[in-house]
């Protein structure tokens, strides 16, 4: 059998690779490499979204439109190839959705150009997440449009907003934007001046009578708030015939398309004469939309986005009718078998995520042939339920699960993308002995001390202030309502309710929680109620008897006497607030604390907790343990494009926790040598102390292997100044995206270019010590964290460029272009030297010259294929920590996989400085491992193991027994993967 195909509809795929495609990189650029990817042992591609995108996306997250393939990726025709040459390879194709949102900026999006023309009264206006009766009187039945960069009347004035005719409709250009005019406010436009018109035509022309008729007809269209479907159908069919009637005028009569241009002209106003622009205000005022500054958004928006992102509004998919509109072209093709697994982007911004996801596997299900049966809707609420049994489509879930969270057990997936093991996997290269010597070393630095919980409840309390109060207040809004019905809580006021709100938001451990019915999930319970108790702590001067309602509220707990209406309203506030709480989580943690709190910046991974500092062994085994039981093929991840550094740069960056001395001394050094780069703006010092820790870390992390001159380094310059002007303003200290402190960050540019200047400055000449004993040991730490996601229970996936060492930062720059022809020709030069010289020859050349990658292809090849031809072992082998004694037994985390009388064993090493006294050797043999060994379990006798990597067979008198030296695992190779047989004793 063919290990790479299943013989049943389900695939489970053994090791993915991320691919972004964007306009520079489409189906045939990733066609050309599916050879080399399958030689390198990966057996599916999983895809970002390539669906009808925004022009220029560049990484299709921003989708206009679920009908078809973003041609800026290609054509049918190539991605046809594409799906064909993945099929002849015995490949898969993991696909990325997008089902809780949209892009509607740009005039791209047909729907919600739609919904701008129609309003409440749109086909679509059920589609997007709008309220059409907030806060703000002046927004009813309208939409706000934050896109202006200054305030509506000065944009107005200068001219900057443009009325445009063009195929018998007129639009509002502003930029790039593009806004329809609602066809019954043509008349303002084609009734200014009439009496001209008249005197040049004659009152009884056809043309001028067509005019006149076009006008009554326009009249009497139905306005946007109606809702009667007869009347609604009736609009939309008459505003098109109008539409056809004003072209074909504007076409056959000269004199009537100059009076057009010329009152267009007239509305778009003279910016020297304020007064010339009432027209196009008038005519504005009676849109569906309000056109707004871009800082309105804030505290006024009123439909939902993704997090903050104006751009991307919500779409409400838990409407079957959205969910077939948005779901159908990928159901489609999967289908077709083009498609064999997906990956659900946000799928906690969903209403009910189990609903939705059952509801998707049902009809993935249909798409492939496989019945009806079963099949769910997403109507009602749904309590919580068992674990589907044998979904019909590898689907998995980007879920963030905070330390101690599990994923839902209701969910119909096969498991997370990867980030617990991420920072799991991560935390074993941490040295938690160290917790308390860096803190004090950032303290010291830094000058005072920072209390991590302190800083993200702060952060996420900042972004409800900044960026999401307009969700705050419309959320409050709903509370107060429930409040009015009870006498016990009607004198909570607005206020009161809003800082309850916010306090518990900001105290909510995790991304949200997932209450659908009264039936409440325990893990919920204590969710809600810790974050309750918390904020109740944490704010004694507000009372206590604010938070137990809103608790209860959160619980379903209606007073004696409730009724029905009652419930339903707790129901939609805890419906809509856990929507709330993972963008507030996300933009306040992950988007700012991880920022702002500088203590060991690899920890501030997705997903991850800075506080926590590293992750025990028997924590790892423990958390493999469970993965295994409960998703024995979820997601592995080390790297992805959300994560804020990439695999390599993290594993440097951890080296710093095993030698905290050495670090204090060389940022006084540091610190020492740059002082005087330093300016002073407003009072206040740039970069400020926090920032200049984070750059040397960020520096040592991402310092290039050859760091090149002139132009080449540059590049590396510049790409340094990009990162910490992002990490500025996400932090919201000095500087932000709202409100950017343009004289502080060029001061940190300043900063940046005078202590790397070309690359041979005093501040570089003491920094390159430090930096290649750091980078020496991040890379046998690298090896490492890829063994243990390509062996540990689960689907390891590798984002695009990372199996050979990969230097990124957060994107954009984690997008930079990937040298595919590079590393298929460095697979290709390995094998060859693997057939002339023999892989243990190879391995000592490798270490020879650790720096150009080749290593860790190296192993990303040989336990990839290995684990494709032997997947049995690693989908279904029990998993046995195993344990050593000696000396070093610290220095290495070990298992076994046991199935079907095979067994592997792996094993690690990690905290190499224990090891390690310089940065030449590499940790090999009894040098570094001495008397050390590897207990293996007492009830088999192994006769003997193959090395996968050196191609070894250890003798008989190191395999006899139940230990196996780590000098002679260690022999050749940094890390090993042994595979063997077991006879009983």
């Amino acid at each position: 059998m063919n290990p790479d195909n299943n013989q049943h509809p389900l695939r489970i795929p053994t090791a993915t690779y991320r691919l972004q495609f964007h306009a520079g990189f489409g189906f045939r650029e990733a066609t050309a490499i599916l050879p080399y990817l399958r030689e390198l042992g990966i057996t599916d591609i999983y895809a970002s979204p390539y669906l009808k995108a925004r022009r220029g996306s560049p990484h299709g997250y921003d989708i206009v439109a679920h009908d078809g393939l973003n041609p800026e990726v290609g054509s049918a025709e190539e991605y046809e190839a594409f799906t064909a040459l993945l099929r002849d390879l015995g490949m898969g194709q993991v696909l990325d959705i997008v089902p809780n949102h949209m892009c509607v900026e740009g005039g791209e999006n047909l729907w919600w150009q739609d919904l701008l023309e129609n309003g409440p009264s749109s086909v679509y206006a059920r589609t997007f997440d709008i309220d059409w009766d907030p806060v703000k009187k002046e927004l009813k039945n309208k939409v706000l449009i934050p896109v202006l960069g200054d305030q509506y009347g000065n944009v107005l004035e200068n001219g900057e907003l443009v009325l445009a005719f063009a195929d018998g409709a007129f639009t509002l250009q502003y930029h790039e934007h593009r806004f329809p005019i609602i066809p019954k406010t043509y008349v303002p436009i084609l009734g200014h001046r009439l009496e001209i018109l008249e005197q040049q035509l004659g009152s009884d022309s056809i043309p001028f009578q067509e005019l006149l008729s076009i006008m009554t007809a326009l009249q009497h269209l139905p306005f946007y708030t109606e809702t009667d479907p007869e009347r609604i159908a009736e609009r939309y069919r008459e505003k098109e015939v109008v539409k056809r009637r004003i072209q074909r005028l504007y076409e056959d009569s000269p004199a009537v398309a100059g009076f057009i241009d010329e009152n267009v002209r007239i509305f778009n106003g003279r910016p020297d004469t304020p007064a010339s622009f009432d027209l196009l205000d008038r005519l504005l005022a009676e849109q569906v939309y309000r056109i707004s500054h871009w800082r309105v958004a804030t505290e006024e928006i009123n439909y939902r986005r993704f997090f903050d992102i104006n751009a991307l509004g919500a779409i409400r998919v838990e409407d079957e009718a959205v969910f077939a509109a948005t779901h159908g072209f990928v159901l489609r093709l999967v289908g077709e078998g083009k498609v064999t697994g997906l990956r659900v982007d946000h799928v906690v911004g969903l209403d009910n995520p189990t609903a939705y996801l059952r509801h998707l596997q049902a009809q993935c299900r249909r798409a492939l042939g496989e019945g009806t049966e079963g099949t769910q809707t997403m109507t009602g609420q749904t309590p919580p339920a068992e674990p589907v049994a044998s979904p019909p489509l590898y689907i998995v879930g980007e879920k963030i699960l905070m330390p101690g969270e599990r994923l839902p057990r209701d969910w119909p997936v096969h498991g997370a993308t990867g980030y617990a093991f991420l920072n799991s996997v991560n935390g074993l290269l941490v040295d938690g002995r160290n917790a308390g010597k860096l803190d004090a070393v950032y303290g010291r630095f830094m000058r005072r001390h920072r209390d991590f919980s302190e800083v993200g409840t702060e952060a996420k309390r900042l972004v409800m202030q900044v960026s999401m109060s307009s969700e705050i207040n419309t959320l409050s809004r709903f509370l107060n309502t429930i409040s009015e019905r009870n006498r016990h809580t009607r004198d909570f006021t607005l206020n009161s309710l809003t800082k309850a709100l916010v306090e518990i938001i900001a105290f909510f451990p995790v991304y949200r929680t997932y209450v659908r019915s009264d039936q409440i999930a325990e893990s919920d319970r204590q969710i809600i109620e810790k974050a309750a108790s918390r904020a109740r702590r944490h704010n004694p001067a507000m009372g206590s008897s604010i938070f137990d309602f809103l608790r209860d509220v959160l619980l379903l707990r209606c007073p004696a006497g409730s009724g029905e209406e009652d419930l339903r309203l707790r129901l939609d506030f805890v419906m809509r607030f856990q929507q709330l709480t993972g963008p507030v989580m996300a933009k306040g943690m992950e988007d700012t604390a991880f920022y702002g709190y500088n203590r060991l910046v690899s920890l501030n991974e997705v997903g991850g907790a800075p506080d926590r500092f590293g992750c025990l062994v028997d924590a790892f085994h423990q958390q493999n343990r469970e993965w295994f039981a409960a998703y024995p093929h979820a997601m592995l991840a080390t790297s992805t494009h959300d994560t804020k550094r990439s695999e390599d740069v993290r594993a440097r960056m951890n080296v710093l926790s095993e030698i905290p001395d050495v670090w204090h001394k060389a940022l006084i050094t540091w610190s020492q040598i740059n002082r005087k780069r330093r300016k002073v703006v407003d009072g206040l010092q740039a970069p400020s102390r926090n920032e200049e820790y984070l750059l040397y870390q960020t520096l040592l992390g991402a310092w290039p292997h050859q760091p090149g001159n002139g132009e080449e380094f540059g590049i590396f310059r510049q790409r340094i100044r990009d990162y910490m002007r992002k990490a500025i303003r996400e932090a919201k200290i000095n500087s932000s995206w709202v409100n950017p402190n343009s004289a502080h960050e060029e001061a940190v540019d300043t900063f940046i270019d005078a202590i790397l200047g070309d690359g041979d400055t005093p501040f570089v000449r003491s920094f390159l010590g430090l930096a290649g004993y750091v980078s020496r040991l991040g890379m046998f730490n690298s090896l490492s964290q890829t063994l243990l996601k390509i062996t540990s229970p689960g689907m390891p996936d590798f984002y695009q460029g990372s199996e050979i060492w990969d230097l990124s930062l957060v994107d954009p720059d984690n997008r930079r272009p990937v040298d595919f022809t590079r590393r298929a020709g460095m697979l290709q030069a390995l094998q060859a030297a693997e057939r002339r010289i023999g892989p243990a020859a190879l391995c000592r050349k490798l270490l020879g010259n650790m720096e150009d990658g080749h290593g860790k292809l190296f192993l990303t090849w040989k336990a990839l294929t290995f684990r494709r031809d032997n997947r049995d072992i690693f989908e279904q082998g029990a998993y046995i920590p195993l344990t050593a004694t000696g000396k070093q037994a610290e220095s290495m985390v070990a298992f076994m996989r046991a199935a079907n009388g095979k067994r592997i064993i792996v094993v690690a090493p990690r905290l190499l400085s224990r090891l390690l006294r310089d940065d030449v050797s590499p940790p090999l043999g009894h040098a570094a491992w001495g008397d050390t060994v590897l207990e293996l379990p007492a009830d088999a006798v192994i006769n003997g193991y193959r090395n996968i990597f050196t191609g070894e067979i250890l003798p008989a008198d190191e395999t006899a027994g139940r230990s196996l030296p780590l000098a002679a695992i260690f022999r050749q190779f940094p890390v090993a993967l042994l595979h063997g047989e077991v006879t009983p004793e």
